[in-house]
Parts: structure tokens; C-alpha cells; sequence
């Protein structure tokens, strides 16, 4: 049995050395409120058969997250699907078969598949939502990926899996959703192998945004605020990863939600014959609101990607000679 399968059954980590590592949180975590809520709320949105309906009839029910674009009328599933081309082609020379990447938010499992299917690797599809897993694991079957898969439920606030684990990390359009984005990006470099790659794409805020502009917008992702580029690229650099680059695609969030306003409308029938009325009626009243932000440049949207420094064996960091400390208090 993998380490990696046996800590799956038995529900626990690897063990961990005494000294914290770069990313590694804190021996336990209390209790937060908050967090809990947060993820309550999140888990609720997506395992909503309305939801459910909505991503699988509009966005295609593959990729659900924003889509590059080639031209203003593409199909919504042909965008996202070039979307995560895009972000795999910044994990590439990491992955091969017999290497792990995970996948954290896997959602429906379009990405994990398109990984498991172009480079032969094992994926860990870690994801909240159990509905949503399920679906992932039948899909996985039917393609006949399902050895190269494996489907977790959990949280990427405490992934569970030891430090140094994975050769690749990747997300997409998921950390929008968490309350304390700081946990999650130290836990994703925490699991990340020396010289393993992150790459994420995820939904902002413009560096000069109030968040209360955007309340409106974002209310439906359970939270309060969103992060920003400058967020992301200085907290990746705290977490020693060394080049972090930012691909910016910000121009296409406005693409996207002009397509995904004109898919709903266009297929208004066909939802409201299947999902309720006045979850219809929210989306044609909530998407405007992201276009209008997306075209008043309230928002911002790209690739992010980065690698964590190699280890001499003295256990200096090659990249400077820097000892590879605990990572330093959250905002």
C-alpha cells in the first residue's frame, strides 16, 4: 500500500518532523467560527441541485470556472477547458507518470482528468463538497482514469497529507471561497515537494477596490471580501517560493461573464424547466452585477504560478542559502 493510499484509509498524515517547515500550520487548530461557517456555506452552494443544474446545462458541468477566450461568442465549456491548458502548461516539467499532483477545490474533476489524461501522473482531487465528489469518481470510471484518481473530501484548510508530498499543486477558481486564504496557501506549499510547482487561477479584486463595492457581487460565494494580485504574489514570496509570476487574463473575467449572462438568458427554458424559479431569477439578476464590475475593472483574474525553492542537503535553501524557516504570522 502508497503512503499516499494509507493515509487516505486511515484518515491521518504522515508524520511530520519536530521542527515546523515552510507552509506547515501550527500542531492543532482551534476552532474557528468563521472558518466552519465558511465552509458550511460553500459545501451548501455546491451540493444545491439548482447549482448542481446550472454548472452542468450553462458551464457544461466539466470545468466551472472562468474561461480563456479566442472569440466573443465561443461555447463556455471551450474556454474553461483552454483555461486549465493554460495552467497545465505551468506544471508540465513537473509531471509524468509515477509523479502526484493535487488538485485543491476539484469540483466536477475536469481538471484532474485532463492532468491524469495528458501526463499519465496519479492526481489527488481534494475537494469539500461529497456530491460533488461522487459525480467526480463516477466520471473518472467512465473515462477509465479512475486508477490514476483519487477523490478526497476534505478541506484545503488542512489538507491531509504530509509536507513535501506532492511534485505539483494546482487550483482553479477556488480560493475565492475561503475565509483565511493565508491557511491555504501555506498548506499548499507546505504538501509541495522542493522544486515542485503551484499554479492557481483565482477571482480578485482590483488593487483599488473597497470591498463594499463588490459585496453584491461576490455574495453568493459566502464571503466578505476577495483577495488581491498583490495578496497572492506577496504571501507566495513569504512562503519561499521563488520565481512567483502572475500571468494576468483579467481582460477575459469580463469575457466570461458577458457569455455565461448570454448562455443563461438564451437557455432561460431549459433551467427554469429543471431548477426552481427563484434561483433562475437570482442569476438573472446577480450575473448582470459581474458584468458591470468585470467592465467598471472592479475585478481582476489570472494565472498565478510558482516554484518552491530546492534543498541542499545541509538543508539551505539553493536559491540563497536562506534556512527554509516556519511561515511568518498571518495577516
Amino acid at each position: 500500500m502508497t503512503e499516499k493510499r494509507a493515509e487516505q484509509q486511515t484518515g491521518k498524515r504522515a508524520e511530520r518532523p519536530t521542527e515546523r517547515q515552510i507552509g506547515e500550520p501550527s500542531e492543532t487548530h482551534t476552532e474557528n467560527p468563521t472558518l466552519t461557517g465558511n465552509e458550511t456555506a460553500t459545501r451548501s452552494y455546491y451540493e444545491s441541485t439548482d447549482v448542481d443544474r446550472f454548472y452542468d446545462i450553462v458551464w457544461g458541468g466539466e470545468d466551472i470556472h472562468t474561461g480563456i477566450y479566442d472569440h466573443d461568442t465561443e461555447p463556455v465549456a471551450d474556454a474553461s477547458r483552454r483555461t486549465v491548458e493554460r495552467l497545465a502548461d505551468r506544471l508540465a516539467d513537473r509531471l509524468s507518470p509515477g509523479r502526484t499532483v493535487l488538485d485543491l477545490g476539484s469540483g466536477y474533476g475536469g481538471t484532474a482528468r485532463y492532468l491524469a489524461d495528458r501526463f499519465g501522473c496519479d492526481v489527488v482531487a481534494l475537494n469539500l463538497s461529497a456530491v460533488q465528489n461522487e459525480r467526480h469518481r463516477t466520471a473518472n470510471a467512465k473515462r477509465g482514469l479512475d486508477h490514476l484518481i483519487e477523490v478526497v473530501t476534505g478541506s484545503f484548510h488542512e489538507v491531509p497529507y504530509g509536507e513535501r508530498h506532492f511534485d505539483a499543486v494546482c487550483s482553479l477558481e477556488a480560493f475565492c471561497h475561503s475565509g483565511d486564504r493565508t491557511r491555504v496557501l501555506s498548506e499548499a506549499v507546505r504538501v509541495l515537494k522542493p522544486g515542485g510547482a503551484l499554479a492557481f487561477t483565482d477571482i480578485m479584486a482590483a488593487e483599488d477596490t473597497p470591498a463594499e463595492a463588490l459585496h453584491p457581487v461576490v455574495s453568493r460565494l459566502g464571503v466578505d471580501a476577495l483577495a488581491t494580485p498583490s495578496f497572492y504574489l506577496r504571501r507566495l514570496a513569504d512562503l519561499g517560493l521563488a520565481p512567483v509570476d502572475f500571468d494576468d487574463h483579467s481582460d477575459q473575467i469580463a469575457r466570461h461573464y458577458v457569455r455565461l449572462t448570454a448562455e443563461t438568458r438564451a437557455r432561460e427554458a431549459d433551467l427554469r424547466a429543471t431548477i426552481s424559479p427563484a434561483y433562475v431569477d437570482g442569476l438573472l439578476s446577480n450575473l448582470p452585477l459581474w458584468v458591470d464590475a468585470t467592465r467598471a475593472h472592479r475585478l481582476r483574474w489570472g494565472i498565478f504560478h510558482g516554484r518552491r525553492a530546492q534543498v541542499a542537503a545541509d538543508g539551505l535553501a539553493e536559491r540563497g542559502g536562506s534556512a527554509l524557516g516556519p511561515h511568518p504570522g498571518s495577516d
